[in-house]
């Protein structure tokens, strides 16, 4: 079995903690349980409420959310609760019991959305899909998402990326977007509306994307390039994210100064994403850096 870690997320509200796992939970439903007694579905809300400060439950796709009453402060008891969802999860106890889940479909909106790269096309959806980005260029890659999979069935399908809530797809240039689209948008919109999965639960792990693998990597990497990671994170992944790709660190060479990284979905054989690189990425690079960045690779797209 695949064991679950939770995360603690503070939110707007100070009455109000989300409690984040690495792995979803629920297949993309909302429930909300205000007692005990409501919460008859779902085991572990019910044991929940057993601590005296639990106010509501709220549980959606990787995370539960929990307003307390104004008996504790959440500091107090924040880490205690993480870690009684985390070993009540990872010693197989029932999150929401099975019938409720089959008999409530969940509305979906997928709406098409044009990248810089001519050759892609994102599908962004309303509800979370992935807790991580993946790529896959191929039917045999897409052995840990199904979807991915079913889309390589479309002949005109050359590559998928899943992000947190969007589908971008690279086409092969026989085939026009005009005809091609609303077949792709129906077909993830209803495949996503009835519940099927997206990524199977040990591909995190197979395809070192959990948690701990990310915070591993980065406290092995030097200072310099966690500077990079840190620089990419904030300042270059929101607007890739938004055109539809990703960009990811791969090196830094202290003796040569060039950093590598790796451009995915959209941004993957745009004719744009050179200069995107150039002028954009290494100039932010060489200014907040200094002089501890002569260039930027990218060694694919």
């Amino acid at each position: 079995m695949i064991q679950v870690t939770i995360s603690i997320k503070e939110t707007s509200n100070p009455s109000i903690i989300k409690f984040e796992a690495d792995s979803f939970l629920t297949q993309y439903e909302s429930f909300e349980f205000n007692n005990i007694d409501a919460a008859k579905s779902s085991p572990l809300a019910q044991q929940l409420f057993y601590l005296p400060f639990v106010k509501k439950v709220y549980i959606s796709g990787n995370f539960i959310a929990i307003e307390r009453y104004n008996i504790v402060e959440w500091s107090d008891v924040q880490q205690e609760v993480a870690t009684q969802i985390e070993s009540f999860i990872n010693k197989g106890g029932i999150i929401i019991e099975e019938n409720l889940i089959k008999t409530k479909k969940v509305p979906v909106t997928v709406y098409a959305e044009s990248t810089p790269n001519p050759s892609v096309l994102k599908f962004v959806t309303n509800k979370k899909i992935v807790n991580s980005n993946y790529e896959f260029v191929s039917i045999d890659e897409a052995k840990f998402s199904p979807l991915a999979s079913e889309l390589f069935h479309f002949p005109f399908v050359k590559g998928v990326f899943l992000d947190e809530n969007f589908v971008s797809i690279t086409k092969y240039e026989v085939a026009d977007w005009n005809d091609i689209t609303l077949e792709l948008r129906e077909f993830i919109k209803s495949y996503i509306e009835n519940g099927k999965v997206i990524i199977l639960e040990n591909a995190p792990e197979a395809l070192q994307k959990t948690t701990k693998h990310v915070e591993d990597h980065f406290e092995s990497l030097d200072d310099i390039s966690k500077q990079i990671v840190n620089i990419l994170e904030e300042y270059v992944k929101p607007a890739v994210a938004s055109d539809g790709g990703n960009i990811e660190f791969k090196s830094y060479d202290p003796e040569s100064k060039v950093v590598q990284v790796i451009l995915q979905g959209a941004c993957s054989g745009c004719p744009s994403s050179t200069f995107t690189l150039k002028s954009g990425i290494e100039n932010m690079l060489k200014e907040m850096l200094k002089d501890k960045v002569s260039s930027v690779e990218a060694i694919n797209g």
